[in-house]
This record gives structure tokens, sequence and C-alpha cells, in this order.
């Protein structure tokens, strides 16, 4: 079967029995058939075109989410995601963060780079541990799992919620939460759905952690949230609008911690992208069932 794949040096050295790699590149998609296509590093009009190459039959995007792929796949082609080749990272980067606000290290680097000392001394020095404190994660499929066990020695008690939590379960967790860590995906259900009232709920001075999707916040009811001091901070790796234009209200928080969207990023990324993409096509040329089938919208 005819596969294509980017043009990078990674995928270029994959082998895989029964299966002839064809390599496309941004503007630039070879013609003719193929059975399957996986979309990775590209723009919107070269993914367009992948999407429209004849005989198409399945599409496997190299992403956890899949937004920039639903509503454009055409009818009977099967969608497969790929959480198993970011989980660990977004999960850790979640850990890292909350680690990072609870002992200040961005007041600190803030500090350094003024190039002044910074002074602190208890009980005002507003340092913590993660000890005691009640994390819920708002979303608890592969990534919250990873991060509930990272979770498990620093002292805390999580929480999961999703979709099918009782309304009354989800506002009472959202009310006791010291951090609550959103690791949802985009839907029409998810969109805005932290906004004004729900952060009004929160716990004064809870922390909220982003690892979703930038759409799950209403930003100008986030800005308000951290001036008035009802969050604690933010510690956000997705944002609305994305990228951040420059001189934007969020840069200037000093409760804020931004990282620009690399939660999943590591230096190996290419090379576990590619090695991913050869165990998901050996599984199909040996009849097996690669992971990560969407249905309606939902990841199996």
């Amino acid at each position: 079967m005819r596969v294509l794949v980017p043009h990078m040096p990674d995928f270029r050295a994959l082998s895989v029995p029964n299966v002839e790699l064809d390599f496309y590149a941004r503007g630039n998609v070879p013609a003719g058939e193929a059975v399957g296509a996986v979309l990775w590093m590209t723009d919107t009009d070269t993914r367009d075109t992948l999407l429209k190459v004849p005989g198409l039959q399945w599409v496997l995007t190299l992403t956890a989410g899949i937004d920039h792929v639903q509503g454009h796949l055409p009818a009977g082609v099967k969608l497969f995601n790929a959480n198993a080749l970011h989980d660990r990272a977004v999960a850790v980067h979640v850990v890292t963060g909350m680690l990072a606000a609870m002992r200040g290290l961005h007041r600190f680097r803030d500090a350094q780079r003024a190039g002044h000392w910074m002074r602190v001394t208890p009980p005002e020095s507003n340092l913590h541990t993660l000890d005691g404190l009640k994390v819920v994660l708002w979303g608890y499929g592969h990534i919250g799992r990873i991060v509930d066990d990272l979770l498990a020695p620093f002292g805390v008690t999580t929480y999961a919620i999703n979709s099918k939590t009782e309304p009354d379960l989800l506002e009472y967790r959202l009310r006791e939460a010291d951090w609550v860590v959103l690791l949802l995906p985009s839907t029409e259900q998810t969109r805005g759905v932290v906004n004004a009232e729900l952060l009004g709920k929160l716990k004064r001075g809870a922390w909220l952690s982003n690892q979703g999707r930038g759409g799950l916040i209403v930003t100008a009811d986030l800005l308000d949230a951290l001036n008035s001091g009802q969050l604690g901070g933010a510690v956000l790796d997705v944002t609305d609008p994305e990228p951040l234009p420059d001189g934007h209200p969020l840069f200037a928080q000093e409760n804020v911690i931004l990282t620009p969207h690399v939660a999943s990023t590591t230096s190996d990324l290419l090379a576990r992208g590619a090695a991913y993409t050869r165990d998901f096509l050996l599984d199909l040329t040996q009849g097996r069932d690669p992971d990560g089938l969407v249905k309606a919208g939902r990841i199996y």
C-alpha cells in the first residue's frame, strides 16, 4: 500500500514491509492514489490537499488534538490520533509547571533578569510545596492518568472529573481545588467553559493550569480573575489567541507562567514520531487495529 508521510530525515529512513512510502512537503504533495496519509507539521493548504488524495482510506495525525482535521475529513475516511506519542511529555510539563509555580521560580527568574537578589523570609515568602493540596484533573485520559501517577509522591490529593461527572459533584470538586488542571479537548461543549462564572466559584487563590486548548478559557475573564486575586496564578501552555500578540496583557502578569505550546516537545520528538508511524503501519499490515481511532469525536 502507498502511504504519504512527511519529507523529513527520520521518516525517509523508515522501511516497512509491504508499504510504499512517498514523501510530501509544504506545498508539494506527490500525485497519485494513496491508502493513507500521516499528517504532521504542515500548513492548512497542504493538509487540505492530502485529505483529497484519491483512494484515501485513513489519516493518522501525529498530534493529540484532532480539531485541525475534523470537519475537513472526507466521508468514510478513518481518523487516528497519536496520544501515546505526547502523553508523558505533556504530563511532565504539567507537574513541572505546578512545582515551579509553588516554589516561585518564575518570580526568582524575573528578579534575576532585573539584576537583583530577591530576599524572602517566612512567612511572607509565599513559597510552598504541593503537600496537602487538592488537585482537580479536568479531563482524565492518557495524560491525566500519567499526571496522577507523577503527582503521587508529592502528597497531593487528586480528583478526576470529566464530561460524565455529575454537575453537583463537578462544582463541589472545583470549589475545593487548590489547582485545576485542564486537559480537555476543544469541542462545542468545552470552548469557553472556564469563564467568569466558573472562576468565581473557585477557592480564592487557586491556581489554574491549561495544557488542553486555549479556547477552553475566556481570556478576558482569566485576566480579571488574576488581577482581582481570585486566582493565585496560572500556568498556560495554550492560549486564546495563539500565538499571543506582542504586548498582550498576559505577558505582564507576574503570577502567570507562559510556555508557547511546547508541552509535548522533546529533543527526540521527530525520531519518536517516525517510530510511532512505523509501529502504526506494522499494526495495519499485520492485521492489528492501531491505537487512537477517533469515533464521533472520541478517541479510542
